[in-house]
């Protein structure tokens, strides 16, 4: 997208957004100071502030922008009711603010409050600013996980039928076979799933992408967990696979928490809180899977890309990722990276 396409997109959204405030909050409302964080893998992100008189009020607009066949990414409908239902429970996830309608013609989203804080792995790694947080990350991640995972599963009832909370490895299986690819390495690591599958366990509600990049941290630890768009009903050791795996270390690979802290950190502060704790084998299974399902999102972005919906120079390294992903899957299997 050029600089001059995008800056015309952008007006048109902030001029759309201020007839939906004004539409909740009163003729004198309006927007300013807009930000655009991110084109995001599935939605758009515009930081922007809600003036109401004398009150300010920082809010974010999160837009579907990602419409395939194959996606794995949940509705926004269905990502502003977990954050409803979350953020109800008190836990820390960003405040729900109102959901998009069909006069605001801003296509599906919502509003939500925003978080101080940071995301950006590199920074969260190395700022000294971040020393604490680096700390505790494995432990507050363990204590989060498991009060998450205590959230009666009924409550996200309307999760039921998405691929995901039937069978997660089937569901990654029919998305890559949709994408008409043919990687090697990937199908004996689909065969290996196959014929390992551990024991089948009680459903619980998951994030689905915990990990370093989807958490505001601030200088104490969490601040907020974003990104709900892959949230479904599973197994709770699919979550710390997704965590652990060797892409979200940022190279730090001797840290399987994101680069921060160690498993045993995680897994014990998870069990102190409640948490039914995975054995060693069920974690293993979950992170070679992990690598799949990081493989196949790699494909949808590539996609994207080459058939021109979203076209950005971010997705089209994704193709050159999934080589290295496939590389990843392959000597977990064999025992080689823990």
């Amino acid at each position: 997208m050029s600089g001059a396409i995008a800056a015309a997109l952008i007006d048109d959204i902030v001029d759309k957004l201020g007839g939906a405030v004004r539409r909740r909050y009163g003729q004198d409302a309006r927007v300013e100071n807009i930000a655009v964080a991110t084109f995001g893998a599935s939605n758009r992100t515009l930081l922007f502030d809600l003036l109401e008189g004398r009150a300010r009020r920082r809010l974010v607009l999160r837009q579907e922008t990602v419409k395939s066949e194959y996606s794995p990414f949940i509705s926004t409908e269905d990502q502003y009711r977990i954050l409803q239902v979350v953020h109800g429970h008190g836990l820390p996830v960003p405040e729900p603010v109102f959901e998009l309608e069909a006069g605001d013609s801003l296509d599906k989203g919502f509003v939500v409050a925003c978080v101080e804080g940071e995301t950006l792995p590199k920074t969260l790694l190395a700022d000294p600013v971040f020393m604490m947080a680096r700390k505790r990350f494995a432990a507050q991640s363990g204590e989060f996980l498991a009060r998450l995972h205590a959230i009666d599963p009924r409550e996200f009832s309307f999760l039921e039928s998405i691929a995901d909370s039937q069978d997660a490895l089937a569901a990654q299986v029919a998305r890559y076979e949709g994408y008409g690819n043919c990687f090697p390495g990937i199908e004996v690591g689909i065969r290996w799933l196959e014929n390992h599958r551990p024991p089948p366990r009680q459903r619980a509600f998951l994030h689905g992408e915990y990990r370093i990049g989807n958490i505001i941290l601030g200088p104490d630890g969490i601040a907020s967990v974003l990104d709900w768009e892959c949230a479904h009903l599973g197994s709770v050791a699919e979550e710390f696979g997704w965590l652990c795996m060797r892409s979200w270390r940022y190279g730090r690979i001797d840290l399987p928490v994101g680069g921060m802290g160690q498993r045993d950190e995680l897994l014990a502060a998870y069990g102190a809180n409640g948490g039914d704790v995975p054995d060693a084998e069920e974690l293993r299974w979950w992170e070679i899977f992990a690598t799949l399902r990081w493989a196949v999102i790699n494909m949808m972005q590539i996609d994207g890309h080459m058939s021109g919906e979203r076209r950005s120079l971010p997705f089209a390294c994704c193709g050159r990722n999934i080589a290295m992903v496939e590389y990843d899957m392959l000597m977990a299997i064999k025992g080689d990276y823990r």
